[in-house]
């Protein structure tokens, strides 16, 4: 796992907050980069217990491409403010149109916007496009699946939430970081960024966004036929292997989708994180794609990560 020693942006962005007729959400902003020729916009969702600082690694492998990207932290996600207890602000469908309204606020115009999403941000910016379609040219699905996460991982968030209705954020950290280091421990201890840091994005995030995010991550229904029904160009993205959504699971879905497949080669669950260069490379090379043909970009493959063989650890 990459390791950045600050929650620093990179040196051409721009980190503030970004108004919209539904708040403002914290984001981190970074331009094509100079005497490139601006190809598009994209819009990062993260995911659970995670924030717009995950996407650090790959703003600029992405800029060099001609590409502008807005990583955002949701609704009472890190440094987006929201309900400390009202688990209704945290609905899937209130989630899905802060997406809709963050994509209106940043008026790409003329540009084509492409919508990523990581893992539970995936799951959002479906809802999103099953909403509303119209302001997107692609969706990109990173570690994302097509329902419930896997029992294993479900078990994890149920005692994450029960957790949570016991202790407060501050002692509930100190009872993930008890539990073994944090390669071994995963979940909000681990990412890019060191220790307290990551531990001021855990408390900066809110209880009520953690307990209904994760509910959803439990419950969450199989919406891929009404995905594809949509006239979007879809990407499928993940690791190696992933035990939040297994590997043959995604395949299933790129097929379902008639999406363009990746697997990133040394890539688990953060592919962002674990391999950012070529997770960079093959999500610019899928929008290039659909900039330079008319209709879905679908799953031929090309380049070295795209033909990597998935894995069933």
């Amino acid at each position: 796992m990459t390791s950045q020693p600050a929650f620093t942006p990179p040196p051409n962005a721009r980190a503030y907050h970004l108004h919209t007729p539904r708040g403002t959400f914290a984001v981190v902003d970074h331009p094509a980069a100079p005497g490139v020729e601006p190809r598009g916009l994209a819009l990062l969702l993260p995911g659970f217990t995670g924030s717009k600082e995950d996407f650090t690694l790959m703003h600029e492998p992405l800029a060099e491409r001609g590409y502008r990207t807005v990583a955002v932290d949701g609704r009472g996600q890190h440094e987006s403010d929201g309900p400390e207890d009202d688990e209704s602000a945290y609905a899937r469908g209130e989630l899905a149109r802060d997406v809709l309204a963050q994509a209106a606020a940043l008026g790409a115009g003329d540009a084509p916007l492409h919508l990523f999403g990581h893992s539970l941000g995936g799951q959002i910016a479906r809802a999103a496009v099953l909403l509303d379609h119209t302001p997107f040219r692609s969706l990109t699905l990173m570690a994302s699946g097509p329902a419930q996460i896997s029992d294993s991982q479900q078990q994890r968030v149920k005692l994450l939430r029960d957790a949570l209705a016991v202790m407060t954020m501050a002692e509930t950290w100190e009872a993930i970081r008890a539990m073994g280091p944090p390669e071994e421990v995963g979940g909000p201890a681990r990412g890019i960024g060191g220790e307290e840091l990551l531990r001021r994005r855990w408390l900066g995030t809110k209880p009520a966004q953690l307990l209904a995010t994760g509910r959803q991550l439990t419950t969450e229904p199989d919406l891929v036929d009404e995905l594809a029904a949509l006239p979007l160009p879809f990407h499928v993205l993940s690791g190696a292997s992933d035990d939040t959504w297994p590997v043959p699971v995604l395949d299933d879905m790129a097929a379902r989708l008639k999406a363009r497949r990746t697997v990133i080669p040394g890539a688990e669950h953060s592919p962002n994180a674990d391999q950012p260069l070529p997770t960079a490379q093959a999500v610019a090379d899928f929008w290039d794609s659909v900039e330079d043909t008319e209709g879905p970009a679908g799953p031929p493959p090309t380049g070295a990560a795209d033909q990597a063989p998935p894995s069933n650890d």
